[in-house]
């Protein structure tokens, strides 16, 4: 089975096509979360993803872009954000993302798979440290193998005898369009982070995606990263009349 992983699309629709258009063969697409939100593309991003079905874990910004929750734990430009989304969605989208399943999930045919936003303990929670991870690998009854999303970084944590590792993708040539992959060790548990879409925050700039094969054992993960059109995103942010941070930050990939 090979799963193509997405995450923290984030309504940025020229980052979304570019990952579809480089992703190599899959049998499903897992969606960890943040379908919308920031960015000024939030009907044409849900169906497109509503097109490419699989399986789809309600993210923070889905769940307070279609007013399931308040703006109130936003900052200034993300609640801006949520609220313009907010009237802009169409009805049958916004009612899509409000029965959107909140995380953990699971598939009978994924055994050992994990699927959150968040974490397994959070779905608003950000794993960005060793500590935070170990908590995660400590709790019982959940996969050998979490994917997860919210922090917009790709890479994730590895545990092994007590001892938890972070990794992250190491990309190597000059080219535009990059992957890494990774085989997974048998007997290590993992969380595993495929990146954002459409707003990495880890300095660069260009989309992140990954795609699991897990080959009748723990399986491989390679991480891609690839260049899509930034200056047509910010000029639909900026045309929305969003801030303009939203359209800055896209280019520095933070």
């Amino acid at each position: 089975m090979r799963l193509l992983l997405l995450s923290d699309i984030h309504a940025n629709l020229e980052a979304l096509e570019a990952c579809l258009e480089a992703a190599p063969q899959y049998d499903r697409v897992v969606n960890l979360g943040d379908v919308v939100g920031y960015n000024a593309s939030p009907n044409e991003v849900c169906d497109r993803v509503r097109a490419l079905g699989g399986t789809i874990v309600r993210g923070n910004h889905d769940r307070a872009c279609s007013g399931l929750s308040t703006l109130s734990e936003f900052n200034l430009v993300a609640a801006m954000s949520a609220r313009w989304t907010q009237n802009t969605l169409e009805p049958d989208h916004l009612e899509w993302l409000r029965n959107l399943p909140q995380g953990p999930l699971r598939q009978d045919e994924l055994p050992g798979l994990e699927f959150v936003h968040g974490s397994p303990r959070d779905e608003d929670e950000y794993v960005l440290s060793a500590p935070t991870a170990t908590l995660d690998f400590h709790l019982t009854g959940h996969g050998d193998i979490i994917f997860f999303g919210h922090t917009h970084l790709q890479g994730g944590f590895s545990y092994k005898e007590g001892k938890t590792s972070p990794f992250v993708p190491t990309y190597e040539g000059g080219g535009p369009f990059v992957q890494w992959k990774m085989t997974l060790a048998a007997g290590e548990r993992y969380l595993i982070n495929p990146g954002s879409v459409g707003q990495p925050r880890d300095n660069d700039w260009r989309a992140a995606f990954a795609l699991y094969e897990g080959n009748g054992g723990p399986g491989d993960v390679t991480f891609f990263r690839v260049p899509y059109d930034v200056q047509q995103a910010q000029a639909r942010v900026l045309a929305a009349n969003l801030p303009e941070r939203l359209a800055t930050r896209l280019a520095l990939g933070r």
